[in-house]
């Protein structure tokens, strides 16, 4: 099992995402609930195919933290 970071940014008209990890995949729509059902089964079947076709899987590298500031 591997866990791969998924970045979300919401825009004025909709939302998008994309991973660090897999660079080639992004996904955008209406909803968050949208998005991360784009993101989770685009990354599930490219995996998947790799699997298949025997190629390697990416490990996963990218971290990620929040600063909170009082301003």
């Amino acid at each position: 099992m591997r866990k791969y970071l998924v970045v979300y940014e919401k825009t004025k008209m909709f939302y998008s995402a994309y991973s660090p990890d897999l660079p080639w995949f992004i996904a955008t729509g209406k909803t968050k609930s949208i998005v991360e059902k784009q993101m989770f089964d685009a990354l599930q079947f490219h995996l998947e195919g790799l699997k298949v076709e025997n190629f390697p899987i990416p490990k996963p590298h990218a971290e990620s933290e929040m600063f909170v500031f009082s301003v």
